[in-house]
């Protein structure tokens, strides 16, 4: 079987498992993992090798700028201390935890143990978004999820580049020295590339190259700082965040056209390399098992069970603990607002690893202690934590009474109704049809928008302007079939109506489903 084909047989098994994840509300992750598992038993099954050193850049360096671009500054400030926590003083526990049982169980060295630490550590809230997408929960947890997803990637590969180089290498004091310095000079390396890359952004604006350029800069960001002995995850999150931040057109932001191809083309681009890490990871562990004696595979998955224990109780431990201090400090005084309990239950029980554990445990030297068992261990934690914590979500959002779909609407309506007061705020002294034009449209939304709590009038907005896009929809095909116009006049007119559209539509029809 070709490279090439075996590309097409693992997209179309993905596609397949997809369809059955969506329709059995089942987290995808965990069926391709295991699709991964019996692909690999297939005779003639597909061999896709890949250089550890590899695996870090090309799965990890787009999902990060992916995520750090989507995540709000003001958020990150505004949560600084429970993001503080959970992202970096949990994953530090977590893997110190993890490192003492390998160490203990394995004889690993230290630095070893903590690589395996540093590979379970991070949750990924990304791995909860097939349960939590057809959820309303409160926009605080929400927040903190998105957030720690983000920044406890960065410390897990800190931890997880720091360990490594100790296990390769003889690390002296200038060694050491550098190792400090990485993390302030990925972060300026990163905000310099931003500000570099903005720079550019016009001369490619509304281009397809402008579209790959983003991923060029991306996985430049990733080599030129691992080059530089800096650290390329610091970098990656300053360059996508400070890049995010810029929205001026002329400070180098990207406009309305390329802003939606680009959302798109990283939509599909960042699924797919979710979908290949599963795959692979279940791939890999099938060669694992293959090739471990029957003793040998009896002690790996006792210390994979042992593992996958402690990852999935420490957490809502550590969760109660910080809120056990928050209230306290509450009770002392001191201002601050302590979350629900509901919302710490939850918080702590979203503990689902993915992404960067699997694309950790691949990105393994071939030489590292105990190579197998530990990658057969994250594979474990991966696999039950999907299942068990995935599957176990969405009643506990309900137990929990989390979902709110009416605040979630009402958010949205408010929303709009501030950036219509903005917009007619901006054309208060314009005159003119045009300007009366706008301002009624403008008015009709934002008035719409305020009755909605005792009336159907937004509803009925958006049934007669999807009935008004249409009837321009039938025309403009009405005139290509009767060849009266070209094709540039029908592409052109077709955006126009596209984009029309996309104003009527609620804002959950305007996002592609992710399965």
């Amino acid at each position: 079987m070709t490279f090439f084909e075996s590309l097409l047989l693992l997209m179309f098994a993905a596609i397949v498992l997809l369809q059955l994840a969506r329709r059995l509300s089942l987290p995808y992750p965990a069926l391709l993992a295991a699709a991964g598992v019996l692909i690999a038993l297939l005779p003639g099954s597909p061999k896709i090798e890949i250089e550890p050193e590899t695996y870090l850049a090309l799965l990890i360096a787009p999902v990060l700028v992916d995520a750090a671009f989507d995540f709000p500054l003001g958020a990150a400030r505004r949560l600084f201390l429970p993001l503080f926590f959970y992202a970096v003083v949990a994953v530090v526990i977590t893997a110190l935890v993890v490192a003492w049982i390998g160490k203990l169980y394995l004889g690993l060295p230290f630095s070893a143990a903590l690589v395996m630490g540093a590979i379970v550590a991070p949750p990924d809230a990304a791995a909860a978004t097939a349960v939590l997408r057809r959820f309303s929960i409160p926009r605080e947890v929400d927040s903190i999820l998105q957030g720690e997803s983000l920044f406890n990637d960065a410390t897990a590969l800190l931890l997880f580049s720091a360990g490594l180089a100790f296990v390769n290498h003889h690390m002296d004091a200038g060694s050491v020295t550098r190792l400090v310095f990485a993390a302030p000079g990925g972060i300026l390396f990163g905000v310099a590339s931003a500000y570099l890359i903005m720079r550019v952004n016009p001369l490619v604006r509304g281009t397809l190259g402008g579209n790959l350029l983003q991923f060029v800069f991306s996985y430049a960001i990733w080599i030129i700082a691992s080059h530089l002995g800096l650290s390329a995850v610091l970098a990656t999150v300053a360059f996508a965040m400070t890049a995010a931040h810029r929205t001026e057109p002329n400070a180098g932001a990207l406009d309305a056209r390329m802003r939606i191809q680009s959302y798109a083309v990283w939509s599909a681009v960042v699924f797919t390399l979710n979908v290949f890490a599963f795959l692979l990871m279940g791939m890999q562990a099938r060669v694992i098992l293959g090739r471990m004696e029957r003793s040998q595979l009896h002690n790996a998955l006792i210390f994979a069970g042992i593992v996958v224990a402690v990852v999935i109780a420490v957490r809502p431990c550590i969760v109660l603990t910080f809120r056990a201090v928050r209230c306290l400090q509450a009770r002392m005084g001191q201002r601050c607002q302590p979350s629900p309990l509901g919302e710490s239950l939850f918080i702590g029980w979203c503990g689902m690893r993915g992404f960067v554990t699997m694309a950790t445990a691949l990105a393994l030297p071939q030489g590292f202690p105990h190579r197998d068992t530990v990658v057969l261990a994250a594979f474990s934690v991966v696999l039950t934590t999907l299942v068990v914590q995935g599957v176990t979500l969405a009643p506990m959002i309900q137990v929990l009474c989390l979902s709110s779909k009416e605040a979630k609407e009402a958010e949205a309506l408010a929303i709009r109704v501030k950036l219509a007061d903005a917009a007619l705020n901006a054309l208060s002294d314009k005159t003119g049809c045009e300007a009366d034009n706008i301002r009624f449209r403008l008015r009709l939304v934002r008035d719409t928008c305020m009755q909605r709590q005792d009336s159907v009038g937004l509803q009925r907005l958006r049934e007669l302007g999807l009935e008004s896009v249409l009837s321009q929809r039938q025309e403009l095909e009405r005139l290509r079939d009767e060849d009266a116009i070209s094709t540039e006049a029908y592409l052109e007119s077709q955006e126009q109506i596209d984009w029309l559209e996309l104003t009527f539509l609620r804002g959950e029809e305007r996002r592609i489903e992710e399965i």
